[in-house]
């Protein structure tokens, strides 16, 4: 007995046994097991023909037949392969070798179909995998003898048993390969997972965000192309893409009622463009109106928290495609996941950022509103009524004096517009550059009562000049600094400071005011404008305050010299 448990061969068996099954062995592939098994009964007992049945799993008829010496042509004469009743079923009730000289004479036999060939002789084993059935492995037609001989069953019944170990070994092998492949399909949708959530990690630019998206997920599944259409609401609009894309088709919209993109999105589900019904949607109401073709894809929608910000579009794969395979939807699939949450969170950001600047908008025209109604319109008021007084007076005298005073209040009044109108945008920073409008600034803050120590060292002599954006960011972030120092802080000294640190600009702002909490969530816009303005030019602010200590307002700011952007 060997390490497979399986008795050796006696000497009455043919030698080139053992060369057979270790021919039967060495393969691993279930099929091909198989094939091998029925090719070596056949050679080995001189038989015409050979088959293979194997066992449904209640075990009482064949889920499969397996041929050898039958050809294609015959077996479509032939018809539907046995079930296993007659002789086969035979086998199956009792499963022990079973020789015959002429298998129509079996009291079981059912006689064979039209067309099929002539068998007489028979013999049968049975095949079992780990002492359990698995099937049935039969020969029929002993060439040169009319009956097949004890050697024939002795060595049927030895390669039986090899088959058996050799199916198991098959069957573990395929089942470890399987493993194998679910596991990689598992790490790579981890690493398509972890790679988008690296790629986007803190980003909140929604463009930024789609681009990285659409080049990943593009590599992840060796698309030609990947399209990302966005929802909204109405109809789709084609957000982003990479690969073979042309540039004009970015922006275009598109239906979303009958586009498989918005089927994608109602279903929740992916759908594939290798289904004729879809393909047909793509090309008449998607990407393929606007004149962009393909043969295969895969459509995936952008879920987040149960509802679809979009969907992902790739198209004909380039290695081994066009068709996607499984692998690939469940890679895109994972990948869609981490780039819905990514998305969703950028268009939550985006849409807060517009709620903001809508706000901001409305709290700035609310206080120039104040400032006009509480300042000029009352002054201009008051002088009017003084004028009408003097008017009805009817006194040359009493009339030259109010017209001396109105002259001055007007005076006053042209003052207060012209302080306004460079709160909104002073002159300085256009013509002069921002070291002259800050200065500027701080001479008008100290008539408000807060003391600015103001240093600004901006390239040669304080005279480098950058784009308009980041001078105007720098400018407003140390305006509202300063007016909250006064404002909130109750402040009366303030130490301002620009300079330039490896390519930013930085800013920082420290009053000896009150100081606040920066725990407590405050109404107040300042501070969300101020951080509002430096991300929006790519910047940082960070806010240091503690009761009692005064605050300090810190920016980094990319710097984007006038002399380099116009020359880019």
């Amino acid at each position: 007995m060997d390490e497979t448990g399986i008795q050796g061969p006696s000497t009455d068996v043919p030698r080139h046994l053992v060369e057979v099954a270790r021919t039967v062995l060495s393969d691993l592939d279930l099929e091909a097991v198989l094939r091998r098994v029925l090719d070596a009964a056949r050679d080995l007992c001189d038989a015409r023909f050979a088959a293979l049945g194997v066992l449904d799993p209640s075990r009482t008829h064949l889920e499969r037949f397996i041929t050898s010496g039958i050809g294609s042509e015959t077996h479509g004469r032939i018809g539907s392969l046995p079930r296993g009743r007659g002789v086969l079923g035979e086998l199956i009730s009792h499963p022990e070798p079973l020789r015959l000289r002429e298998v129509s004479a079996h009291p079981h036999s059912y006689g064979f179909p039209a067309d099929h060939p002539v068998m007489n002789s028979f013999l049968g084993v049975p095949v079992q995998v780990r002492g359990e059935p698995y099937g049935n492995l039969y020969l029929a037609e002993k060439q040169g003898a009319a009956e097949f001989s004890d050697d024939d069953e002795q060595a049927l019944v030895l390669l039986a048993a090899f088959a058996g170990v050799a199916i198991d070994h098959a069957r573990q092998y395929t089942a470890v390969q399987t493993q194998r492949r679910e596991l990689e399909t598992s790490l790579a949708a981890l690493d398509a997972t972890v790679q988008i959530a690296r790629a986007v990690g803190g980003e909140t630019d929604l463009e930024v965000i789609l681009q990285l998206v659409a080049k990943r997920g593009r590599a992840l599944v060796s698309a030609r192309s990947l399209m990302i259409e966005l929802d909204r609401g109405t109809d789709m609009i084609l957000a982003s893409a990479a690969g073979d894309v042309p540039r004009e088709l970015i922006g275009r919209t598109l239906d979303r009622t009958n586009s498989v993109a918005g089927l994608a999105l109602r279903r929740l589900a992916t759908l594939r463009l290798d289904e004729e019904p879809n393909l047909k949607r793509f090309r008449q109401h998607g990407l393929g109106r606007l004149g962009y073709d393909a043969t295969a894809g895969l459509v995936v929608p952008l879920v987040f928290r149960g509802q679809a910000h979009g969907a992902l579009i790739a198209l004909d794969r380039l290695e081994g495609g066009p068709v996607f395979t499984d692998e690939d939807r469940h890679l895109l699939e994972a990948f869609a996941a981490s780039a819905a949450t990514a998305v969703a969170t950028a268009r939550s950001v985006e849409a807060e950022r517009r709620s903001q600047r809508m706000a901001a908008a409305e709290q700035e025209r609310a206080r120039w509103a104040r400032e006009l109604h509480d300042e000029t319109l009352q002054n201009l008021a008051a002088l009017r009524l003084a004028l009408s007084a003097g008017l009805r007076s009817g006194n040359p005298e009493t009339v030259r004096t109010m017209l001396g005073e109105s002259i001055e209040q007007l005076d006053g009044e042209i003052a207060s517009l012209r302080s306004l109108i460079t709160e909104l945008r002073p002159t300085a920073l256009d013509d002069l550059g921002l070291a002259a409008a800050l200065e500027d600034l701080g001479s008008r803050v100290e008539g408000r009562g807060l003391s600015v120590d103001l240093d600004v060292e901006l390239g040669d002599h304080g005279g480098a000049r950058h784009v308009g954006e980041t001078e105007t960011a720098i400018y407003r972030i140390i305006q509202e600094a300063l007016t909250n120092a006064i404002k909130h802080g109750s402040a009366d000294q303030a130490i301002v400071r620009v300079g330039e640190e490896r390519g930013f600009v930085v800013l920082s702002v420290r009053d000896n005011g009150c100081g606040f909490d920066t725990a407590v969530r405050t109404d107040g816009f300042g501070l969300t404008s101020m951080r509002e303005r430096a991300e929006l030019v790519g910047g940082k602010l960070d806010v240091e305050s503690t009761p009692g200590a005064g605050t300090t307002i810190t920016a980094r700011i990319p710097g984007r010299p006038l002399i380099q952007a116009i020359a880019s």
